[in-house]
């Protein structure tokens, strides 16, 4: 079982126009927001990715929003954040080994993002929920590619109830408010 002492939160390239075109755009917005509203509830950090900004534009504003409360913006050029000097550099100096992904696009993104974590010895928790492409089959195959490649499959609800572990406390009370 997860332990929110465990886990890094990362977030990848929810930006401009692309994020309002993914497959069920609005979904993922709503769920991205309850997991990242539920890192903060855990106080799990959160590295925040944007591709090249200056020409993507920038994470969506009910995102960035949240986000800015516990965590700055991270840019890159390579398609996976573990290429960027300054993603390496915070995620090495947490000690943390399990990191939650989500984001977009799934079969580009995220999953080079996965295979680089994976391959620098992290365990990456994939919630399939959260994470899209602009094509529903991209989506699929991204999934199964990372869940081949050593992720295990998660979704926000499951993830959070896990992070949890009991049904009691001011925490899960604050868990319940999120999920309604």
């Amino acid at each position: 079982m997860l332990k929110p002492e465990e886990c890094v939160l990362v977030v990848v390239d929810v930006q401009g126009q692309l994020a309002r075109i993914m497959h069920q755009s609005e979904q993922l917005h709503q769920k991205l927001a309850q997991l990242i509203k539920g890192g903060q509830l855990f106080e799990i950090p959160i590295l925040w990715l944007e591709q090249i900004p200056d020409k993507l534009g920038v994470t969506s504003e009910e995102l960035a929003l949240e986000l800015n409360k516990t965590t700055s913006p991270i840019a890159k050029e390579h398609f996976s954040g573990w290429q960027a000097n300054e993603f390496q550099t915070r995620l090495t100096d947490l000690t943390q080994k399990h990191i939650i992904l989500a984001g977009i696009e799934t079969h580009i993104c995220v999953y080079q993002t996965c295979r680089d974590l994976l391959d620098n010895g992290y365990y990456v928790h994939l919630v399939v929920d959260a994470v899209s492409s602009r094509e529903e089959a991209n989506k699929t195959s991204g999934i199964e590619m990372m869940l081949a490649s050593g992720a295990v499959q998660t979704n926000v609800e499951s993830l959070l109830f896990e992070l949890q572990h009991q049904a009691m406390g001011q925490r899960f009370k604050g868990l319940l408010k999120l999920i309604k």
